[in-house]
């Protein structure tokens, strides 16, 4: 992404001066991961974190055509959900049997289960980072030390000095030569590619404000813990309710969104403005808003406006826009795939709400569509991923992973204390909301502990303005 923006400044400045963490030069020496060769070696895959995302990212890995592969070892903190994940892969694909071959003693259950699992592997093989984001960093320190490399799951950081952490391990990894793949897979789609193409092109001339919905019925809820279930268990078990497990639902529902927009603009913003509340959430014991409506300013002065509603009984809509100079484009339809990407004359651009709506192509406005059925993005990215391993090609998504991260947090900032947050305020933010997370056992206590009240803080902006909770 090109950028001279400030914000770009301040990343190379903090990168360039922080001591903070382990520096490129100290991997001098280090043994380089075994390079795969296209079409003949085996690649292992271990999945760590085994929800729907990792299930899902697990049967991505398999289905990629370029080279054996095969999962071998999984860990998650929940026996159930590494069962169930186990057995939803051998229905799903009975056809892959023999690449599924994960066996009691590579099952591991726990907060070193991921360790563990990455035992299993040999440099050059793949570690699946899909557990929620605040163990992400922990994870990818020990996949990096192993030689391993990795695909994770977004969002890559809940706040500025996780963020700061993951752009530093990034670069150690390349230094490494290990690839390393960002569940950001709408930047694999190859209809938005055409689609950012064109906007660069001048198909729909300057861009001069975009805007994206994601509004649902519902999301990030916890209601009141089981006596028999510890506080950190389930929060963990809850973890979109939860700001230092996931960062809410504005970082893992609105980044996909947020990311493509500022994709499709060539920048990321440098500020965010924001409002949003909590409504009538119930018993639940969470920590997100009902509603968002977020301003994002991009350097040339641009906005992004973005709403988000986690609501039962209202309007729902799931979509991303451009408008320019010269027209309109359709960045998002309805989900994220089949994005269904067009462009049209002018700023009317037709509503598609629900599988029954269709693309009117006859439509005198319409001037392209991206032709349908379309390849899944989630597909794309590891077929990428892996010839990236095998052919030995450079490829690194995390600085733009993390980057996104951050945007992603600037805006549910912005809304939580109810100030303008800059990028360069987000990413320097010295509020890490589980600073020992590494550290963490089945025995630990919350990072997040209950209040006097028998609730957990929630964000008040206008009171208090310096942190989110």
């Amino acid at each position: 992404m090109r950028s001279t923006s400030s914000p770009a400044r301040s990343r190379r400045e903090f990168l360039k001066n922080t001591g903070q963490f382990a520096t490129v030069s100290a991997l001098a020496g280090v043994a380089l991961p075994h390079v795969h060769a296209a079409g003949s070696d085996l690649i292992q895959v271990a999945l760590i974190g085994c929800g729907g995302r990792g299930t899902g990212a697990a049967g991505q890995a398999l289905s990629t055509t370029s080279g054996p592969i095969k999962l071998v070892a999984m860990a998650d903190v929940f026996p159930a959900k590494l069962k169930a994940s186990l057995e939803r892969l051998t229905k799903q694909y009975p056809q892959r049997a023999a690449q599924i071959e994960v066996p009691p003693e590579r099952q591991f259950i726990g907060f070193d289960a991921g360790e563990k699992a990455m035992e299993c592997l040999k440099p050059g093989d793949v570690a699946i980072l899909a557990t929620p984001p605040a163990f992400r960093w922990p994870m990818f320190q020990r996949a990096i030390a192993k030689g391993l490399h990795v695909f994770m799951e977004k969002p890559v950081s809940v706040d500025g000095p996780t963020t700061r952490r993951m752009i530093a391990l990034g670069e150690q990894a390349t230094a490494k030569n290990l690839k390393v793949g960002v569940g950001l897979m709408v930047r694999h789609c190859e209809g938005r590619k055409e689609l950012y193409q064109r906007i660069r092109d001048g198909q729909i001339g300057e861009i001069v404000s975009m805007r994206a919905y994601r509004m649902g019925s519902g999301g990030g809820t916890a209601p009141p813990k089981p006596a028999d279930v510890s506080e950190l268990m389930y929060q963990i078990s809850k973890f979109h309710a939860f700001l230092w497990l996931s960062g809410g639902v504005f970082s893992d529902y609105y980044i996909h969104q947020i990311d493509e927009c500022s994709w499709m603009k060539d920048a990321w913003p440098v500020e965010a403005m924001a409002i949003g509340g909590r409504h009538y959430r119930g018993d639940s014991l969470d920590q997100n808003f009902d509603t968002y409506s977020v301003q994002y300013t991009y350097p040339d002065g641009t906005k992004l406006f973005y709403e988000g509603r986690n609501m039962p009984g209202v309007h729902n809509e799931f979509a991303s826009y451009a408008h320019g100079s010269k027209g309109s484009a359709v960045i998002t339809t309805r989900s994220h795939h089949p994005g269904q990407v067009r462009i049209y004359r002018g700023h009317n651009v037709p509503r598609i709400l629900t599988p029954k709506d269709k693309i009117d192509l006859a439509d005198p406005n319409l001037q392209w569509a991206f032709p349908q059925p379309e390849k899944n993005p989630q597909q794309l990215e590891w077929d990428n991923l892996i010839a990236a391993i095998r052919q030995d090609r450079p490829y690194n998504e995390v600085r733009r992973g993390a980057e996104a991260s951050l945007v992603a947090c600037m805006g549910r900032m912005a809304a939580h204390t109810g100030q303008i947050i800059t990028f360069d305020q987000m990413l320097n933010h010295d509020h890490e909301f589980a600073p020992d997370v590494d550290k963490l056992t089945m025995d630990s206590p919350s990072p997040l502990p209950l209040g006097a009240d028998g609730r957990y803080p929630v964000p008040r902006p206008g009171i208090e303005t310096k942190r989110e909770y």
